[in-house]
C-alpha cells in the first residue's frame, strides 16, 4: 500500500468529520453530542454510564455534554426509580428532531462517501470495520 491502513482510515475519519461539522451548529449541537442522542434515541433513557462505556469515552467528558444537551433542551435527566442515587439521561422531542436532521446529514454523507461501492461492498466494508473494531477491544481487553 502506498499509505499505511491506520494513515487511511484515520484520514477518512477526519474527512468525514469536517463534512458533517458544518451541520452541527444549525442544528445548535456541538461536537460528540449527536451521538449521545443517537444512542438515547435508539435505546430508550439510560444512565450515564451507559453513553460513556458504549462509546468508550471519558464519563467526565459525557457529563460536560449532556449538561450541554440539557440546557440547550434536547435532554433531560430523571431521578433513576430502581436506584435513587443515580439520573436516567432521556432524549426529549427536540432532542429527536435534531437527531432526525442529524441522521438525514449522515445518510447524504454515506452516499457521498460510498458512492462507487456496490452494496456488496458496502456489507463487506461494515462487516470489516465492525471486525477492526471487536478486534481492538478483545485486545484492550486482554491487557487490563
Amino acid at each position: 500500500m502506498e499509505q499505511t491502513f491506520h494513515l487511511l482510515l484515520y484520514r477518512a475519519f477526519h474527512a468525514q468529520r469536517n463534512h458533517l461539522r458544518q451541520n452541527l451548529a444549525p442544528l445548535g449541537l456541538g461536537a460528540g453530542q449527536p451521538k449521545l442522542l443517537s444512542y438515547l434515541a435508539d435505546n430508550g433513557p439510560c444512565p450515564q454510564r451507559e453513553l460513556a462505556e458504549y462509546y468508550e469515552v471519558d464519563p467526565a467528558a459525557v457529563s460536560r455534554m449532556l449538561d450541554a444537551l440539557e440546557r440547550g433542551g434536547f435532554v433531560v435527566r430523571r431521578p433513576d426509580q430502581a436506584r435513587r442515587r443515580r439520573d436516567q439521561v432521556e432524549i426529549t422531542d427536540k432532542g429527536r428532531q435534531a437527531h432526525e436532521l442529524w441522521e438525514q446529514h449522515c445518510q447524504e454523507l454515506e452516499e457521498v462517501m460510498l458512492a462507487d461501492f456496490t452494496p456488496e461492498e458496502r456489507e463487506r466494508f461494515c462487516d470489516y470495520l465492525a471486525r477492526a473494531h471487536r478486534n481492538l477491544r478483545t485486545s484492550e481487553e486482554g491487557r487490563k
